[in-house]
């Protein structure tokens, strides 16, 4: 299989989460990306611990395969020549610096098209490049809470996701934009910005509880693991566990509460509006038939009725469900000090080929410094 973008070379100038993220995608679907550290301890998330394994923190590892390392200090005359090298003959930069700090290194957008017009420049900020608040430094949690994520997540009080989802975000969108860019150029033959932030990202997924506030203008709250406009769908326990059901139409609703002892024409459950309502005795009668059976006694049967139910897994049992593996989602690399080791892979899946992702083979996250010399002399051969 042909990398898809193995035409497409990327300067990754970015560190921590959402950059290192939306320059991984592009290498994920086979762009020659090229990560610019500092030489000075590199990307900060390279001491992101613990876990460390042999002095490679894992978080590092979570952002950053499919990449080459090369250090340059971009404060000196040195490091500015090498930049200014790489971006001629680039397609692609992606920065994740606060407002105005890539231009008080030189290379401001004008500076960038001025030495390569095609390139694509893709920008990611904590709250934009403008505004009132448009300076402020950028943190994912920071981010969740001043973008409302916050308020509707969690049972009693404000909770984080689990995951750094603002900057996988951002991350997303911006690999989104660029590839868009990247297809305009095709046409147009210049290179344009793309700009996006974590509050952008945070605010671009609120989905039906925006539209619940701008529309109807009604403030969402939390409601812990149940949805916000549809029940029964959420977590209910079981004699033993937990287990999660998601009754999404009427029809389902109309198979799912005889399972349960429940009449489906009973006024209060009727129908979705009158069941999100109701959302506390409704709960209350689904969770006393459960609590007679075992989990796997539930999910079985609801299954048998095809009822969409399920359970809620760890990460052990995640990476070893034989579904997980069914889908290539898991990704072995070469590591040049920990050897063979296990990745989380991209989450594509092409049609000619078996295994998530778009290369034919997948790199280890990179040593600082790992590609320095191989690097240069691809700069100087020109």
């Amino acid at each position: 299989m042909r990398n898809l973008l193995s035409d497409v070379v990327v300067v990754d100038l970015t560190r921590a989460l959402a950059g290192p993220h939306a320059a991984m995608m592009l290498g994920d679907l086979g762009a020659r990306v090229i990560k610019v550290e500092t030489p000075e301890g590199g990307d900060d998330s390279r001491g992101w611990g613990p876990p460390f394994v042999e002095g490679e923190s894992t978080y590092y590892l979570s952002a950053n395969r499919n990449k080459e390392s090369v250090t340059a200090d971009l404060k000196s005359a040195d490091g500015q020549e090498f930049l200014t090298k790489l971006v001629r003959r680039a397609d692609v930069l992606i920065e994740n610096f606060r407002p105005g700090v890539l231009d008080r290194l030189g290379f401001s957008t004008e500076r960038l098209h001025q030495l390569n017009p095609g390139l694509v420049i893709l920008s990611i900020t904590g709250f934009g490049h403008d505004g009132p608040d448009g300076g402020r430094a950028g943190y994912d949690q920071i981010a969740q809470g001043e973008g409302g994520l916050m308020s509707i997540t969690g049972a009693v009080e404000p909770t984080k996701v689990g995951v750094p989802i603002a900057d996988l975000l951002a991350g997303m969108y911006g690999a989104y934009g660029a590839l868009a860019a990247l297809h305009e150029r095709s046409v147009t033959g210049k290179g344009r910005v793309v700009r996006t932030s974590l509050l952008a990202s945070v605010i671009g997924v609120h989905a039906f509880h925006g539209t619940k506030w701008t529309v109807a203008g009604e403030l969402p709250g939390r409601v812990g693991n149940h949805h916000a406009q549809i029940a029964p769908y959420g977590l209910y326990r079981t004699k033993d566990d937990i287990v999660q059901v998601a009754v999404g139409s009427e029809g389902q609703w109309r198979t799912f509460a005889p399972i349960v002892g429940l009449d489906p024409a009973d006024e209060r459950f009727a129908v979705n509006s009158q069941r999100v309502a109701h959302r506390p005795e409704l709960t209350a009668a689904i969770e006393a038939a459960f609590a007679a059976e075992p989990a796997d006694v539930w999910l079985e049967r609801l299954a048998e009725k095809g009822i969409p139910a399920g359970k809620v897994r760890d990460f052990q049992q995640v990476y070893e469900w034989e579904q997980t593996l069914s889908q290539g989602l898991l990704i072995d690399v070469e590591h040049p000090t920990l050897g063979t080791i296990q990745l989380p892979g991209p989450p594509l899946r092409f049609d000619d080929q078996p295994y998530a992702g778009a290369r034919e083979t997948n790199l280890a996250p990179p040593r600082l410094g790992e590609h320095n010399e191989s690097v240069r002399a691809w700069l100087d051969s020109e």
